[in-house]
């Protein structure tokens, strides 16, 4: 059984993303720190964002959103427009930060040179088509697809729209419950490349089944795939 096809996730995956966000709250917390203790103010941040990911979707801009929203709920209406302005600047500082590659990643996508390559990523279309173009990876893989969110639904509309078995695919990225779980539900391979710090929402167990993998780095995945054609 060859691996016909391999999706890889972005954020977290390729690219740092989640410490950008990290260093946003923190910022965050500190222009609010009279109404609350920073761990407070990132524990109501969580909810607020919770709450607002059917709303908003995941990306950049939501998570903006979520900030001006948990700080008018933390002043009781009463935050100044100034905070709301420099809230909104932090959002356009993410939004203009320059990408960073994890390390490995180029040399992994060129062991991986050659073969199908799918980039499956989620969020809002337009910060994540800046990523993309930014990356200087475009080139590396056959097609793009950025999602509002990865269902199961939605991996089985990519690999339709790209004419692949769910049996002959492998999608390898930072989130249990994004880039593995789904993909298992459909048949296909998933495989876990942990990052330190990845968001609480992304989070999950790792599942007891024969087609999940974690690796502790992306270079170990054009091995972990010879491994796995070899033996079927």
């Amino acid at each position: 059984m060859m691996i016909e096809a391999v999706g890889l996730d972005a954020d977290d995956t390729l690219w740092e993303n989640e410490r950008f966000f990290r260093l946003t709250e923190t910022g965050f917390a500190e222009l609010l720190a009279d109404h609350g203790d920073p761990e407070e103010i990132s524990r109501r941040l969580y909810d607020v964002e919770k709450r607002n990911l059917s709303r908003y979707g995941f990306g950049i801009k939501g998570f903006t959103l979520s900030m001006v929203q948990t700080a008018i709920e933390l002043t009781d209406g009463r935050v100044p427009g100034s905070v709301i302005r420099q809230i909104l600047d932090l959002g356009y500082e993410m939004l203009s930060h320059p990408l960073h590659l994890l390390d490995g990643v180029p040399e992994a996508l060129e062991a991986l040179a050659g073969r199908r390559l799918i980039l499956i990523t989620k969020g809002d279309l337009m910060d994540q088509e800046r990523k993309v173009a930014a990356s200087g990876l475009v080139e590396r893989f056959e097609a793009i697809e950025i999602v509002a969110d990865k269902t199961p639904d939605a991996y089985a509309r990519v690999l339709a729209r790209h004419d692949i078995e769910p049996g002959r695919f492998l999608m390898a990225g930072n989130s249990v419950k994004s880039d593995v779980l789904p993909v298992l539900e459909l048949g296909a391979r998933g495989v876990l490349i942990p990052h330190d710090l990845t968001w609480q929402v992304e989070r999950d167990d790792d599942p007891d089944h024969p087609q999940f993998h974690r690796l502790g780095a992306i270079s170990e995945l054009p091995g972990l795939i010879e491994r796995i054609e070899a033996r079927e």
